[in-house]
């Protein structure tokens, strides 16, 4: 398992979206990136596909004990989140799970910031409601 995910039924994309910034806010992560990849497929290949986001989520005092602790970590960082539309009003919210990061680089320091990290996007994802599942 690398994640897991909500998926919000009866809500818009730009309302999960909204709703999704904002309980990342809550749990202390900004959002360094914001990557539209339904205009880069479009804008890339001339192909159309639902909306589909994927956020960079950062919490700075987690990220900065995680450079601390293996300074390398960048390269696994930020956190990604994805938004991402089934239909007009089913929207999957998706979190890469921050126990990854200990799985690949390992060290006590990395795993107390991963639980940290984990328990705080768990947070956000049952705050979005929906029914969630493990990916």
């Amino acid at each position: 398992m690398y994640g897991f995910s909500t998926t919000i039924q009866g809500t818009s994309f730009d309302e999960a979206l909204a709703h999704t910034l904002q309980a990342l806010k809550e749990e202390g992560f900004g959002v360094l990136s914001d990557i539209d990849v339904q205009a880069a497929m479009k804008d890339k290949l001339g192909v159309d596909m639902p909306r589909y986001r994927i956020l960079g989520a950062c919490n700075p005092p987690l990220a900065h004990q995680a450079l601390q602790a293996v300074p390398d970590i960048g390269l696994l960082l930020p956190c990604n989140v994805v938004v991402r539309e089934v239909s007009s009003h089913e929207i999957v919210v998706g979190f890469l799970d921050p126990q990854v990061m200990v799985q690949l680089v390992g060290g006590a320091g990395m795993k107390a910031v991963a639980d940290e990290a984990e328990q705080r996007l768990r947070r956000v994802c049952t705050n979005l409601g929906g029914h969630t599942v493990s990916v």
